[in-house]
This record gives structure tokens, sequence and C-alpha cells, in this order.
């Protein structure tokens, strides 16, 4: 019986993980209607950022948060109003294009900046252990699913109880009736960006403690989020979180049943299945 309880236990804690990276990507396609491209690579950048504060000032992954979530909020804010908004005037496809160059950008920028080895974020706390009865699983793991549910929450209070958060809601459901009421689209669609880029600094700092990344990890985790917020639903923040715990649930049950080198391609299936049978996702209307 432990054996069967240790993957599920290691899945759920796993999706918090997915759930953290997928955010900012389902924000964006709620608000905006865009798939960002580079979403994946924006996480990356997260990971190297921390690792750059935690290498040359000392700092602890989680602390150097305290850096890394304006910064990247700022870079996402620069990015939708001097790239983003310009493409979207032009046509619908060229965001798009612009996002991959930008995924491009980033890749190459980081490679030059550290190389094409493989890093990671390493702590004392990112290599210990906790135990639920007899079973022994990583603290990490547990960080990642509290980040998760913690960042959700936040995101969940802040769509619903601040001025932004619900202009931010009524931009992205009808947006033409939102700029009638006197909302901003252009800076609304700004802070949305922003704050999709914030949490992808934060999904790549745990990102960074739990797996090894290299300069080019951004088209692997862009694919498990794109999973994620397909299984959830797009633009739904609760669908996406759950999600997650669905896609890791999915990876370690099938890494359980079928062997290590199957999860993957059991999680894709099961994607393009719920894709066939309910495109907008089990949690999406």
């Amino acid at each position: 019986m432990n054996d069967i309880i240790t993957p599920i236990i290691m899945g759920i804690m796993l999706g918090g993980l997915y759930a953290l990276i997928a955010l900012g990507l389902s924000l964006l396609f709620g608000v905006m209607r865009l798939i960002n491209l580079a979403h994946g690579d924006f996480v990356v950048l997260g990971s190297y950022l921390a690792y750059g504060i935690a290498t040359y000032l000392g700092l602890d992954p989680i602390l150097s948060l305290i850096i890394i979530v304006p910064v990247m909020f700022g870079l996402g804010f620069l990015i939708q109003k001097y790239i983003m908004s310009r493409a979207f005037a032009v046509s619908s496809d060229t965001p798009l294009i612009i996002a991959f160059g930008i995924s491009l950008i980033i890749q190459n920028a980081n490679q030059i900046a550290w190389t094409p080895l493989s890093r990671g974020l390493n702590t004392g706390y990112s290599h210990a252990s906790f135990f639920l009865g007899s079973l022994q699983f990583p603290v990490i793991y547990l960080l990642d699913l509290i980040a998760g549910i913690v960042v959700m929450l936040l995101l969940r209070e802040f769509l619903t109880r601040t001025y932004l958060g619900r202009a931010i809601t009524a931009a992205s459901q009808d947006k033409r009736a939102a700029e009638l009421m006197g909302i901003n689209a252009k800076r609304v669609y700004g802070y949305a960006f922003a704050i999709a880029m914030a949490f992808a600094g934060i999904g790549g700092v745990f990102l960074g403690m739990t797996f090894p990344f290299t300069p080019t990890s951004g088209i692997s985790f862009l694919t498990i989020a794109f999973g994620t917020v397909i299984i959830g639903g797009l633009g739904s923040m609760w669908g996406t979180f759950l999600g997650g715990i669905i896609l890791g649930l999915v990876q370690t049950l099938g890494g359980y049943f079928f062997g290590p080198a199957s999860q993957m391609l059991i999680v894709y299936v099961i994607v393009l299945v719920i894709l066939a049978i309910r495109p907008q996702g089990l949690f999406g209307r």
C-alpha cells in the first residue's frame, strides 16, 4: 500500500510547482488572449536571477524573491508597453511571433552569461527530507505545494478585492465594456503582463530548487505549463491549480505503473485526449 501512496503524495506536491509555473501563462491568456511562447524562458530567467543573486550576494533563493519579483514585474510592464502593445496593433498573430523572438533572445543571453552547463539552486533545505509515517519525501516538494497554494490564494484575493484586480477581470470578460466604464485597457494589460512575469519569477525560483536547469530548459517547462492550463481550462485560475495537481499525479503514477521513461508520454496523451473531448479544459467554461 505504501508503494502507491508515495507517488500519489509526490504527484500532489509536484502539481503545486506545475501550477505555480503555469499561473502567469493562464492569467495572460485569460486577460489578453495571448499564448505567451516565451513564458517558459521567463520562468528559467527567474531561476538564473536567483542563481546569480545566490552566487554573488549569497542570498537565499527564497529571500532573493525580494529582488526578483519587482525586477520581473518591471521588465514585464516594459515589454508589454513598448513591444507587445505595438504588436497587438499590427495583428493578432504578431504577438506570437514577438514572444517567440523574445524566447530566443532570453535563451541565448542565458547561454552567454551562464554557459550551457546545467545549474541548480542548492540550499540546506532543498536536499532535506521529512517523514509521513514511514514514508520519506523531499522538503522542497512540500515547499513547492505551499508556494503554489499561497500564490493561488493571493491572486484570488487580488482579483476579487482590489480595484486593479477587478479591472483586470472586467477587461478579460469584455474589453469594450470595460473601456466604456472608464478602465484603461492598455494600462490593465501592462499590469497583467507584469504580474504574469512576477509569477514566472517566483516559479523559476522554486523550479531551480527542485530541478536542474539550462538555458534551453524553458521549452520543456513551457510544455508543462501548456499542459497544466489545457487540463485546467485556459484562463481559469482555480482550474490551473487543479490542472497542475492532476498533471503531477498523472506523471508520478504513470512512472509508477509504466516506468520513468513513459512519464511525459502519458502526460501528453492525457492532454491530447482532453483537447479532443473537452477543448475548454476540465474546469473551463
